[in-house]
Parts: structure tokens; sequence; C-alpha cells
């Protein structure tokens, strides 16, 4: 135990959750306030909430609202425990790190691969859907088209400067929160007026409620809702991604995070009820954004054109939040020597290129599913799928570290200033949450193919770890025998 840091040290005498070389080049604390707070509220209004909604509608009816509440609750927990785990040593560039520091290297090996994995899937998914977004108008345009123009901008913006990042993010942030407070006041209005749409639907919040809407497929609709939606709120942790980079991480990530709640029911339940009241859920098509439907029902086809202008931002802002945050994992992961130094390379602008590229080339070879699945609502699903499970370990391990940081270190959580509320009890409380949602995952034919990948990619680490760790052993041998080698 470190006396002067009250926190525990490693058999290097490096503070738990990193090799920190005094040499070494670092990233920059490049993002401010303004920055944090607009990436934190756009990485809560992603594709999942404009694209998916439709789905869990179709499945869910009207219980999708509480289906929202009940996820946004677990995950604001979940985000207080993160937030309080990066805050109690500056020196963690992400939650890979506090994994490490409290259940050991296997940990954030894994916790740091799983998550660069789950971005690199959900940038997939988000420039798969751009591709759908510009069918809206071209029609006969192939979706890869702009999906591959989608990709090539977004490489030559995030190669910059992290501020760079930071202002695009911002700008596409603005223009989701405007039109979501937009979309809010005209569904309010049409509401109050009693508007009746062309099929005769009256827009009415006695439509959330009423006969057959609610459960309208069973119990078993409204489990399945819950994949989608929990994709929908990916994102929400990419203010811990940030950690590094943040000129006062003691200020901007508690408002960040606390703010959360608030904007679940703004941009999720708000919308929704909104959509409801004006469309009815039976109206909504599954196959398209309910957002955009909306204005096409109602007869305003021109406000259908913006719509989906801004939905498509939104996905060019979700995608590109995920490259940020697969080249910085990339990066972590390069400096603890989970991945190959050659990824720790920083170009003038203190941006990781290597990781950023590779991860660009495997964002690139997965968008190319376009050519085999051309339909995008099905590609969308699989690989939401997929990430749906990824943050489920992902988040298990933030809980599980909590937990371990809570029992070790009981010192740091008395002298923090931003306390997980009733910590313990509610990391066994998003734990069990966290359960629920895998075993509703199997209950699902689609979800069912995304829980039989998961071996091959946990079995897959398993074995890579394994040989990382053989490495290491021959490498410290040698070392102690007199003769030094380059590492990895």
């Amino acid at each position: 135990m470190n006396k002067d840091t009250d926190r525990p040290i490693d058999v290097k005498g490096d503070l738990f959750g990193g090799h920190f070389d005094k040499d070494e080049e670092k990233l920059q604390r490049s993002l401010t306030n303004r920055h944090i707070q607009l990436l934190a509220i756009g990485g809560a209004i992603g594709t999942g909430l404009f694209m998916g909604t439709g789905k869990t509608l179709s499945l869910s009816g009207t219980s999708i609202v509480l289906t929202y509440m009940i996820i946004g609750f677990f995950f604001y927990f979940i985000m207080r425990a993160m937030g309080e785990l990066l805050l109690s040593n500056t020196n963690y560039k992400s939650f890979a790190d506090f994994a490490t520091a409290y259940l050991g290297p296997w940990a954030g090996f894994f916790m740091g691969w799983s998550y660069w994995m789950l971005w690199i899937i959900t940038a997939i998914a988000d420039i798969i859907v751009i591709g759908g977004y510009f069918q809206f108008w071209f029609p006969h345009l192939s979706a890869w088209i702009p999906a591959f123009i989608t990709v090539s901008t977004l490489t030559i913006l995030n190669l910059l400067t992290v501020k760079m990042f930071g202002e695009t993010e911002f700008w596409f942030a603005l223009i989701k929160i405007v039109a979501i407070i937009t979309f809010l006041l005209v569904g309010i209005y049409l509401i109050s007026t009693g508007f009746t749409s062309p099929n005769g639907v009256k827009a009415s919040l006695s439509h959330v409620l009423e006969a057959g809407s609610i459960f309208p497929h069973g119990f078993s609709g409204f489990l399945a809702g819950f994949q989608i939606a929990i994709f929908a709120f990916i994102g929400v942790e990419l203010v811990g991604t940030t950690a590094a980079e943040t000129k006062d991480p003691s200020k901007t990530l508690p408002k960040a995070i606390n703010s959360i709640p608030i904007r679940i029911l703004l941009f999720y339940v708000g919308a929704l009820i909104c959509i409801i009241s004006v469309t009815s859920w039976a109206q909504v098509s599954p196959n398209q954004s309910p957002f955009v439907h909306m204005f096409t029902l109602i007869g305003l086809p021109i406000a259908a054109t913006l719509v989906n202008f801004v939905v498509t931002t939104s996905a060019m802002s979700s995608a590109n939040s995920g490259i940020f945050a697969t080249s910085r994992m990339m990066y972590g992961l390069a400096v603890e020597r989970d991945a190959p130094k050659y990824f720790k390379k920083l170009s003038k602008g203190k941006v990781p290129v290597n990781s950023l590229l590779f991860s660009m080339g495997c964002i690139i070879i997965g968008t190319s599913m376009l050519f085999i699945i051309p339909n995008v609502m099905t590609a969308f699903t699989i690989f939401s799928s997929l990430t749906t499970v990824l943050i489920m370990f992902v988040y298990g391990m933030m809980l599980v570290s909590y937990l371990a940081y809570r029992k070790k270190v009981p010192q740091l959580h008395k002298k923090s200033v931003y306390k997980m509320p009733a910590g313990i009890f509610m990391s066994w409380l998003c734990l069990a949450f966290l359960v629920f949602v895998t075993v509703v995952l199997s209950l699902d034919h689609d979800t069912r193919i995304a829980l039989y990948c998961s071996p091959l990619w946990f079995g897959g680490l398993y074995i890579a770890y394994k040989y990382r760790s053989k490495k290491d052993v021959e490498r410290s041998w040698i070392l102690q025998h007199g003769k030094r080698v380059e590492r990895d």
C-alpha cells in the first residue's frame, strides 16, 4: 500500500491501472466541458433510438416506454459506479484500467478488447444504417456507396486532432438535440390541437394506454423489446473513454453522468410518447425510422426529409464516437502491453493514428456485410444483437470492479467526492438486471445467434491472453538472466 496515495501498488511500483513511462507520449487533455457535455448527450441519442424504435414498438407496443425507463434506471447506476472508479485515480485512461487494478490483468485484457469489438460492431451497424437512410432520398442507390463514403470522411476527421473530434461531435450532437426538441414541440402541438392524420388517426395521449396497445404480443413481446432498446443506450459510457483527454474530469464527468436521468426522460420517454400519441403504435413500421414515419403519416414529406437528414447525422455521430472509442481503447491496450506497441504511436496532433487506421480497416471489412445481406434492417438487427451481448459483459465487469474496489480500498471510497448511491446493493441489483437481459436474449432466434457467437469471441480472447502471459514469463526469465529484449 502506498501511504501517500492510499492506492494499491503492483509489483513494479506502478499505480494499479497502468505502466506509466515518463518518456512515453501521452494523450492530450484537449476536450473541454462543452465537448464532454455534448458528447454525453450525443451518446444518449443514438441510432438505436432513431432507427430501432420502430421495431421495438412493433414488438412491445406502448410498454416500450416502461422498457426504456427500466433500462435507463439501471444504466444510470452503472455509470455512477464507473464515475466513482475513474475519479478515484486520474491516471486511469479508461475503465479497462480500473478493471486491471482491482480484478487483475486478465480483466483489463478481456474488458478492453471486448469494448473495442463492441464499438467496431456498433460503428458497422451505424454505417450500415446510414446506407439505408440515403435510400430514403435515392431509393435505387446501393447502400454500400454512402456507407463507404461515410467511413472515409470520418477517418479523415479523426486523423486530425482530438479537438477536431470534439468539435465534430459537438455539432453532430447539437443537430440531434435541436431536432429532438423540435420533434417534441411539434408532437405536443399536434396532440394539444387534436390533429387527425390522413388515415383517420387522431393525435391523443390516450393511444399510450388504449386497449391492446400495452402488451400487444403478450409478456414475451415486452421482453423482446429489451435487446434493441439496450442498443439504443450504448454510448452513455463514452464519457469514460474520454477521461484521459478531458481537461477537468473531476467536474465534467459527474456533471455528464448526473444529467443521464433527465436525458432519458426527455429524449427517450418524451419522444416515444409523442410518436405513440400522434401515430398510434399500430401505425409504426418496424422497418423505418418512426421519426420519419410520423411526419410522412401526418402529410409533411418535407419535414420527413429534414428528419431523415437529422437521423442520418445521428448515425454519423454514433459512428464517429465509435471510431474515437475504438482507437482510444486500442491505444490504452497497447500502453498496458495488451496490444502490440505499434498501436501506441501518436501523430503530431496526439491522435493514436495506427490504432485508428487498424480499427477503420476492421469497420470497412464489417460494412462489406451489405454485399451479403442487402436488407439494411436485417443486417442492423444482427449487429445490434452482438453489441448487446458485449455491452452486458463490459458493464458487468464495471460493476464487479466496483465491488472489488469497495472491498480492497474502502478508504478511497470514504474520500470520494462522487460516491455511487447505495453502491454495494445497487451493484448487485444491476448485475442481476444484466443477467436478466442475457436470459432474454436467449428467447428470440435473431438475438440467440449473438449468444451462440459469444463463446467464440471469449474463447479467442482466452487463447490470446494465455499466449500473452506465456510470452511475459519468457521475457521475464530472459531479463533475470542478464539479457534484455524488446517487448512487443
